[in-house]
């Protein structure tokens, strides 16, 4: 009798995946920080830790402003996801509609029934900051500009952002199309989990069309991947109502911080916030690793999977972050699964989330993936599998 109801067990546990509860989202708040003054020609700014999203400085961080071009940093992020999916290639070849052609303000001079790359395209779209070729790539994903608008805006609700309303792709002026310092800076941050998005945003200049008669000059519109040492990216914005903005982001010693600047009344007085507030975070605070990228953190095991033994490990690196000079803040950490997880599973699908805590203060939160691609065991696999377990009870 114990054999069957160990049989049974078994199946019911095959059959029905791994069962783990669920938790709840907590965010990630800190102190106020606007009364260093770092910002005070600004109408709105934050800096933030990439890894953890620690805020280390904000002014205004949640005011409802105009994003500029800024906005591309949401249009970059959906197009780095269709090209991790496949549903894009660098290498084929877009043909430009006369709707992206006709785009004003900064461009690439892009002509109806004109093909090109979309690895040229992005680089149009990331250093010149092309709405031309910005809107090209987001036909191509879509369909059409206004369902990619509409993606931008699923994505936004997606990310958990309150206080961002997009109506173009581009960040040319247009009626209730707003975001905040603070909503920039996050979907700067899941733009910078696509690390190769910074072998575009990191490039000073560049050439399209290289030896042809329309031959274009490509210049990158944020100076600071010039001249500030470490900036990598990644977007400026500026239109008569938004003023100047820029979204910027440098690493050094192993820690990656974010700054958005918004409402500055010149391109010198935004860049020289930036770099301060650059020269803040690297001058007063450094990370504690905990994990590298991909190493592991967890094991599961799934007895409906082809490989039962499944690895799960770090999607980014998990660090905190502390003033120099002071003790790493008193921290645990706790591994949630999600609540069903059975295969098959891609390469890299989130599994769960490795929680960072001080006390009931959360540092951080990681998702946690796949290190392989997992694949449904077959009926034979499956039923060895019971046999092996009736035999190790008798």
């Amino acid at each position: 009798m114990k054999n069957w109801i160990i049989v049974l067990c078994t199946i019911f546990i095959v059959y029905a995946g791994v069962s783990i509860p669920v938790f709840a989202e907590e965010s990630n708040s800190d102190n106020k920080t606007d009364s260093l003054n770092l910002s005070s020609k600004a109408k709105s700014a934050i800096l933030l830790e990439q890894n953890t999203g620690k805020i280390l400085y904000d002014k205004q961080a949640h005011e409802k402003l105009p994003p500029a071009s800024m906005t591309k940093i949401m249009t970059l992020l959906l197009i780095m996801e269709a090209l991790d999916n496949g549903k894009i290639q660098l290498d084929e070849k877009v043909r430009i509609s006369e709707n992206a052609a006709s785009m004003g303000g900064s461009q690439i001079f892009l002509k109806a029934g004109e093909e090109m790359t979309v690895n040229n395209l992005l680089k149009g779209v990331a250093i010149a900051s092309g709405n031309d070729a910005s809107v090209a790539l987001a036909e191509r994903i879509a369909g059409s500009e206004e369902e990619f608008v509409k993606k931008m805006n699923e994505k936004v609700k997606e990310l958990g952002l309150k206080d961002t309303k997009f109506q173009n792709p581009t960040g040319l002026p247009a009626e209730d199309h707003y975001s905040t310092a603070y909503d920039m800076a996050v979907i700067a941050q899941h733009l910078l989990d696509h690390e190769e998005i910074t072998n575009y945003t990191s490039v000073y200049e560049d050439y399209l069309r290289k030896g042809q008669d329309n031959e274009f000059w490509l210049v990158n519109t944020n100076k600071l991947v010039k001249f500030y040492p470490g900036v990598d990216g990644l977007k400026t914005g500026y239109t008569s109502e938004a003023k100047y903005c820029l979204t910027a982001t440098a690493k050094k010693n192993d820690m990656r911080v974010i700054a958005v600047v918004m409402g500055a009344d010149s391109p010198k007085t935004r860049n020289s916030i930036v770099s301060n507030m650059l020269d803040y975070s690297f001058s007063h605070f450094e990370t504690t690793h905990l994990y590298k990228k991909g190493e592991q953190v967890a094991n599961l095991n799934m007895l409906k999977a082809k490989d039962s033994n499944v690895k799960v490990v770090a999607s980014q690196p998990i660090s905190t972050v502390h003033k120099k000079g002071e003790k790493p803040e008193k921290f645990t950490t706790s591994v949630k699964l999600k609540q069903t997880i059975a295969p098959p599973l891609k390469k890299g699908e989130q599994v769960g989330t490795m929680i960072v805590k001080n006390g009931n203060k959360v540092l951080s939160k990681t998702p946690l993936i796949v290190e392989k691609k997992v694949e449904s065991a077959n009926i034979f696999t499956l039923f060895n599998r019971t046999l092996q377990k009736i035999a190790k009870y008798n």
